[in-house]
């Protein structure tokens, strides 16, 4: 559980560091794949199609440097820096979201969403997996199959 940044602990000789919004940092191997991935020829081609220009990858190079020194060495300074790069990549995701001036955001559900479907729609959803399973786990219905067997898929 994350606790304060500066909040590092020695416990039985194992080094355990806390740091604020640590939740936020992911595996290292992703920022590897996100900068393998954005710097292939296919991503290349594809951002000139779009944008008319490459895009700078080099923020996720930074991430992944940051990344192992976190993990590898416990550096606070570089996990400040990733959660610091989390939360812009994940403000620049959002704002198109935040701008839109379209759509009117409800404050409360539309007064009718748990009416009953029509009589077609609720035909259609009589015989369907997601329907057998919701009564099987109501107990409308016995299970269709034992529960008790152990079932082996070799591929």
């Amino acid at each position: 559980m994350a606790g304060p940044k500066d909040n590092v602990e020695e416990d039985k000789g194992e080094k355990l560091t806390y740091v604020k919004d640590d939740w936020m940092i992911r595996r290292c191997t992703v920022y590897d794949e996100e900068y393998s991935d954005c710097t292939s020829i296919r991503a290349r081609f594809n951002q000139y199609f779009i944008y008319g220009k490459t895009l700078d990858c080099s923020q996720w190079k930074k991430d992944s440097l940051n990344c192992y020194k976190w993990t590898e060495n416990y550096d606070i300074k570089a996990a400040e820096e990733l959660i610091e790069s989390e939360k812009q990549r994940r403000r620049e995701r959002l704002l198109p979201h935040y701008q839109n001036d379209i759509w009117v955001k409800r404050k409360t559900p539309p007064e009718n969403w748990d009416k009953p479907l029509p009589e077609f729609l609720q035909k259609g959803y009589e015989n369907t997996y997601l329907n057998i399973k919701a009564k099987e786990l109501r107990g409308d219905i016995p299970p269709s199959f034992d529960t008790n067997i152990k079932f082996c898929t070799i591929l």
